[in-house]
């Protein structure tokens, strides 16, 4: 969280005194020396006996990070890269706009970046959706380019940026969505002493406080440590806060031939939920393709006092660099992660017609404060535990008369899921009744008793998968460079499913099921770079996802082959002359080629759907004037077809199929227009101010026939610099004018965006 300072990188010092043989293969970590034998010999010049050592520090840094709205570099595309060398388009959340509009979480960083809408899940995990396409049900979440998993609500305090790559990304991680990748990357020790601590007060009895310690503890080490206490009464839209979070990191050898890092992190959620409120009709006999949002302040929150959305992540890490020269480099992580989830929630459903005023089903003419509310229950319970080892290559040289920049890599995972589900009355367990509730009584702090209920463990899934990859850029010609690359991924997966009857508590029932998946992922791509100002790319990329993505399986789907996509682009990113600036255009079609489905005849998943969007995105980043900093992204999807859909039941009656559309539908959850745009001005040494806005046009939840509106949030910011300029006060007013809009999706209920909330933080650098 604090100001960078600049280092310099000195030349490699050459010592042909001191031979390399030890630092270069003695220090590598198993998996490293596995990739070293087969990649080495393309990196090395002379003999590894004769190798010289090879001292590199840190590299300049460029102005961004904490210090700019605008990123050169990302680690999304495997390795560290310039991101006008990569053939396909992405979007950074830097760290100054993370800090510039307090965005705590990762679901409102990702509201800064275009193409996003979001599915209020069954789980009320909101499935995130990338250009119509989900993200997070099919694991496109990483943490330095190791799979996330889906079902914990993420915060930002440990983040340095956030980096989305738009399309086909299976041959970089292997299963993957049609609409993209998210990079979550972690603040990392640093070679200087510095810290910064902040505490925000805000509405709705809001308090943070957030601190960044990095320590150097010797000449190439240095240690950092993170932590964050949040607690709020709600959080603008029905939800309580109480979490807690640390990551502690300690970086050694850093800038040298072999450089090390460990770290640990845990972050605690004790947070209540609005699993979701339910649309309206909007008049009495309206049909389904009519239905409106409920004229309700988003901070009413109808659920129990007893409900609830714990979750916690512990993940323990293990990285090592080892550089051949100055060009080349292995790196090699390993990660261990322990997941939780325990919901007690449901969604909020209009009671039955018997249940309201006057035995008359609620519509918005009879709506009011007297409108009868039910409360349903949704459990959710589950363990993760899960493994992953990767090691990746990058290294440039020359070769045939052409100079090459490979990346290459394998990694293999392990990951373990256990659900649970609670036993009725009847199998030995204990099922509280939800008492109802009226509009007019949000809050009624009504409970029950959460700690009665009997579990059971209903599924456990366990996958194991490898994948190996290769991508080449080859330098053609001064300013044309190809780009190739194929991954292949072999993915195991055991499903078992336990089942009791009804009406006893036993015998336990199990069923299994196994996957097997083997696949080829590919990328191909051209850059014609005609100076160092402006990169033009085309690309096409391939995808896949498996039928366990939600890792389960069950009769109907267990035999389903993966799912496929394709991803065409064209696009270009172009830097002012003076490189604070940076504008990105592309222009994409995003094609799934084989969708599924459910059969009706046989009651069985099929690959009988397909659906495709195009359209055009820009991103700008950067300083028009020493003053005046802007960053927008946006993304127009004026495209976008359902082209096979499901066969239509016996009947001949063809509505709806199982994803919600039908040929010739515009995909669900995939608005035409959305983004974001963000400016600040430094009006004087001290003061700083700054404005924004996110939109999204009109979309269809899943499964439904009516849109939701489109709409539009403001926010504002203001920042004073005091004059020994370590302490900084900063203001932020989040939805200017109290926009009611549906955040999350899902058929039959939403959960609301935050209403206008006012925050205010002090952060002391010292």
């Amino acid at each position: 969280m604090s100001q960078r300072k600049t280092r310099q990188r000195p030349a490699i010092v050459r010592s042909p005194s001191k031979p390399s043989t030890n630092a270069s293969t003695a220090m590598l970590p198993l998996g490293a020396m596995l990739l070293a034998g087969s990649l080495s010999a393309m990196a090395q010049t002379t003999p590894s006996d004769t190798l010289p050592t090879v001292t590199v520090r840190e590299q300049a840094e460029a102005p961004e990070g904490k210090d700019a709205l605008r990123a050169t570099e990302t680690g999304i595309g495997k390795g560290r890269q310039q991101l006008r060398d990569i053939p396909q388009s992405v979007t950074v959340v830097t760290e100054k706009l993370i800090d510039d509009r307090n965005l705590d979480t990762v679901k409102e960083a990702l509201k800064n970046t275009a193409g996003i809408s979001f599915l209020a899940a069954e789980g009320a995990e909101e499935d995130i959706r990338l250009r119509g396409f989900s993200l997070q049900a099919t694991g496109d979440l990483f943490i330095d380019g190791m799979r996330d998993p889906a079902f914990y609500e993420r915060d930002t305090f440990n983040l340095d940026r956030m980096e989305v790559l738009r399309g086909s990304a299976s041959m970089l991680f292997g299963r993957g969505s049609t609409g993209g990748a998210v990079n979550q990357v972690s603040k990392v020790p640093r070679l200087i002493t510095e810290h910064q601590v902040d505490l925000t007060l805000g509405s709705h009895a809001y308090r943070r406080v957030q601190g960044d310690f990095n320590i150097q503890t010797g000449e190439s080490s240095a240690l950092r440590l993170n932590a964050m206490v949040t607690k709020a009464d709600n959080n603008g839209s029905g939800a309580s806060l109480d979490k807690n979070g640390v990551a502690l990191a300690y970086r050694w050898g850093i800038g040298e031939r072999n450089e090390f890092q460990a770290s640990i992190y845990n972050l605690d959620n004790n947070n209540g939920i609005n699993y979701g409120i339910p649309f309206i009709a909007p008049y009495a006999g309206a049909p389904n393709t009519e239905r409106v949002l409920l004229p309700l302040d988003p901070k009413n929150y109808y659920g129990l006092a007893s409900d609830y959305n714990d979750s916690s992540a512990t993940i323990a890490g293990f990285s090592h660099i080892h550089r051949f020269d100055r060009e080349s480099e292995i790196k090699t992580q390993i990660r261990v992660g322990q997941f939780k989830r325990d919901q007690r929630s449901g969604a909020i459903r209009f009671a039955a017609a018997a249940f309201q005023p006057g035995g008359v089903a609620a519509n918005l003419t009879n709506f009011g404060p007297d409108t009868v509310l039910q409360r349903n229950l949704h459990l959710k319970i589950q363990d993760m535990d899960n493994v992953h080892v990767q090691s990746d290559y990058s290294g440039k040289f020359e070769a045939l008369g052409f100079k090459h920049d490979i990346l290459a890599g394998v990694d293999a995972s392990r990951e373990e899921k256990t659900v649970y589900a609670a036993r009725n009355a009847n199998q030995g367990g204990v099922v509280p009744t939800k008492p109802r509730t009226t509009v007019g009584t949000p809050n009624d702090g009504a409970f029950v008793d959460e700690a009665s209920r009997v579990l059971r463990v209903s599924n456990q899934y366990v996958s194991t998968g490898w994948g190996a990859y290769v991508q080449d850029v080859v330098q053609l010609t001064p300013t044309w460079k190809l780009v190739g690359g194929l991954r292949y991924d072999n993915l195991t997966g055991d499903y078992d499913a336990f089942t009791i009857p009804n009406a006893a508590p036993g015998p336990v029932t199990t069923n299994s099921y196994r996957m097997k998946v083997s696949e080829v992922s590919q990328r191909l791509g051209a850059l014609w770079q005609p100076n160092a100002l402006q990169s033009f790319h085309a690309s096409a990329g391939t995808s896949f996802n498996t039928s366990g993505d939600a890792y389960s399986l069950g009769p109907s789907n267990v035999d389903t082959p993966p799912e496929k996509s394709i991803n065409l682009e064209i696009g270009a990113k172009l830097d002012s002359a003076d490189k604070r600036f940076t504008t990105r255009l592309a222009v994409f079609r995003s094609t799934k080629l084989n969708e599924r489905n459910t059969d009706p005849d046989l009651s069985v998943i099929t690959l009988s759907g397909k659906r495709h969007v195009a359209g055009f995105e820009a991103d700008i980043s950067g300083r028009l004037s020493p003053i005046w900093e802007v960053y927008g992204s946006y993304m127009w999807i004026p495209v976008a077809h359902v082209d096979k859909a499901a066969p239509c039941p016996p009947s001949g009656a063809c509505t709806q199929n199982t994803p919600g559309e039908r040929v010739g539908d515009r995909p669900t959850l995939t608005p035409e227009h959305s983004g974001t745009v963000w400016s600040t001005w430094q009006l004087t040494p001290k003061f700083r101010v700054g404005g924004g806005l996110n939109f999204r046009s009109k979309q269809k939840p899943l499964r439904s026939e009516f849109h939701v509106p489109s709409y539009v949030t403001a926010d504002l910011m203001a920042e004073y610099r005091f004059d020994f300029e370590n302490l900084i006060l900063k203001a932020n007013l989040t939805n200017v004018t109290n926009k009611l809009y549906a955040d999350s999706l899902y058929p039959a209920h939403y959960v609301p965006g935050a209403g206008r909330t006012l925050q205010v933080t002090a952060s002391l650098k010292f």
